[in-house]
């Protein structure tokens, strides 16, 4: 430590001191010497006693604001902290402080010297230092108390009100890893989580590892293992299972989730590659309660699920799947009575497949699944088939309520095929014939279905639109259903502007104003004078989209929605 200008001058004091007798020492001569001698070094001896004691007090009393330590309170111990450390320790240059010149005039000795009453005055002052430390430990005990009273409120809280909370955001966001998380907070929010009532619909991604990347053994292991331990501990009443974007263990996955959840109504596989004929296996043997199943976008063992659908395809009444080259079997399996109470098909395939021909015998369908209410159909070509018995169906699909047909490409589909599938259907609400140019307004008219609420008919491809020549016949469609019709999509449809004046003017003079609600227009001859009634009498519509309508003003070629937006326009027609 530096030495303080006190001590420097105490030093120096008692070397002026030293020398002082000496000198007298020398300059006496005769009998009298030795008795000055004796006196001067009384004197001297007294005056140096006086003076160090002086100046002893005298820095007690100056160094007390200086202290050269602090004490801080720890959790079990207390800490004595110097501050005898600086910034410039170990440096090369240090700051020049007061009296640095007359330091360098001081021997090694009187240096040593003055550092240890340095340490000794440090070391004197212990009843300085009690005074921060007692007030420390008052600002502990009033900040404790405050600290516990904060989070009383989580213990506090009833586990039925943290259950509704987590049902709120399971639905939102689903049960992982929103559950693992706030099972790790505390006792309470962990019973909470642990319900069986909030992992009744479970869909597990991404959780461990990243898409595209490979997964190490040991991580494998931890997958698996986490795993099984939801599955045994929080699965008991699942019946919702989702599992996306898996490339390994998805056998394992489907056979836990079997074997510890007996009451799994739904599976759904998304983006998953690697599933065999074992994990089709464990199902037929678990699941007993399985209806739905999901397989889109999603490579299986085709062999396994024939088996499975030929032993227990009675109880699935959803069945979902890409089409492929192998796929042709499942649906034949399909038509054959595998699946009697089945009320949902979809077949779809990707936007870039090649394969959209999709061979299909729509008689045989009907005869074999006479339950079924949903038939889709996304982006493929159905190729009609005819039966080799000649047998034709005479009820058709009497509980069918929505059918789509739409396609990204062109499509085949006739009014002679529409009528085949639908011609026993009188309880079909949704009709999508997107993509179907072929299709006529008489066509539609024909149908036995009078109680229609949406009608997906537009066009939306270029090829398809460019080859299309002036229609006419709409206000036939709107006639027709004006009283249930609730969506109507006619986008790039070529009618002329009167057929639409004609058309729209039967949808304002429905006998419910708030029927319809959404109407797409974009890309038609639809005329302001035409658009003006529709817009007046339909209350409750808050969709219009007249993106692309070469008759009407320029400013007003956009979407629509909302009622206020679309009040506005009137303003724009008139």
């Amino acid at each position: 430590m530096m030495d303080s200008p006190e001590a420097e001058a105490s030093a120096h004091s008692e070397t002026r001191g030293d020398t002082t007798p000496s000198t007298s020492n020398t300059s006496g001569q005769g009998e009298d010497g030795p008795k000055l001698k004796k006196a001067a070094l009384k004197r001297t001896t007294g005056n140096l006693t006086d003076a160090k004691t002086k100046k002893r007090k005298k820095a007690r009393v100056s160094r007390p604001a200086q202290l050269g330590y602090t004490v801080h309170q720890g959790e079990d111990m207390l800490l004595v902290i110097s501050s005898s450390t600086s910034q410039y320790d170990g440096s090369a240059w240090t700051p020049p402080k007061k009296g640095s010149k007359k330091k360098k005039k001081l021997t090694k000795g009187k240096v040593k010297a003055s550092q240890i009453k340095k340490k000794k005055t440090v070391r004197a002052k212990p009843k300085v230092d009690n005074s921060p430390v007692a007030k420390e430990k008052e600002d502990v005990d009033l900040f404790v108390p405050k600290g516990a009273a904060d989070n009383r409120w989580g213990q506090s809280l009833p586990e039925e009100v943290l259950v509704n909370i987590f049902q709120m955001v399971v639905v939102q966001d689903g049960a992982v890893p929103f559950l693992c998380r706030v099972a790790r907070v505390c006792h309470l929010w962990n019973a909470a989580a642990s319900s069986p009532v909030l992992w009744r619909k479970v869909t597990v991604g991404h959780c461990w590892i990243a898409p595209g990347k490979s997964q190490l053994p040991k991580t494998e292991k931890k997958v698996k293992d986490t795993f099984s331990w939801l599955a045994q501990n929080r699965f008991s009443r699942l019946r919702d299972f989702s599992l996306c974007h898996w490339t390994k263990n998805v056998t394992y996955a489907v056979e836990v989730v079997s074997q510890y959840c007996p009451h799994l109504c739904s599976l759904k596989l998304s983006y998953c590659t690697g599933l065999t004929a074992t994990a089709f296996h464990s199902l037929g043997l678990h699941s007993r309660s399985l209806q739905s199943m999901n397989l889109q976008y999603s490579e299986f063992q085709v062999e396994g699920l024939l088996e499975y659908l030929e032993n227990h395809g009675s109880q699935i009444k959803q069945m979902l799947y890409t089409h492929g080259l192998k796929s042709d079997r499942l649906l034949n399996a399909i038509t054959r009575g595998n699946c009697p109470d089945l009320e949902l098909l979809e077949v779809n395939t990707k936007l870039d497949s090649k394969h959209c021909e999709l061979p299909i015998c729509i008689q045989a369908l009907q005869m074999a699944c006479p339950k079924l209410k949903t038939f889709r159909m996304l982006n493929v070509r159905p190729l009609h088939k005819m039966m080799r018995s000649g047998a034709d169906s005479t009820s058709g699909f009497p509980l069918l309520e929505e059918l789509c047909i739409a396609t990204a490409s062109f499509s085949y589909m006739t009014d002679k095929d529409l009528w085949d599938i639908l011609f026993g259907s009188t309880r079909l609400r949704v009709l999508d014939l997107r993509g179907c140019s072929r299709i006529t307004p008489s066509g539609l008219t024909a149908l036995p279905c009078p109680e229609l609420e949406c009608l997906f008919w537009g066009q939306y491809f270029s090829s398809n639109v460019g080859l299309s020549s002036t229609k006419k016949g709409l206000h036939m469609v709107t006639q027709k259903w004006r009283r249930t019709l609730q969506q109507l999509d006619i986008a790039n449809q070529l009618f002329t502007e009167e057929d639409l004046e004609i058309a729209m003017s039967h949808l304002a003079h429905a006998t419910e104003p708030d029927t319809l609600r959404s109407l797409n227009l974009s890309g038609t001859r639809i005329t302001p004078s035409a658009l003006r009634p529709v817009i007046v009498h339909m209350t409750a519509l808050n969709y219009l989209n007249l993106s692309s309508c070469r008759y009407l003003p320029r400013g007003l070629k956009r979407i629509y929605r909302g009622q206020e937006e679309i009040r506005q326009l009137l303003d724009g027609l008139e």
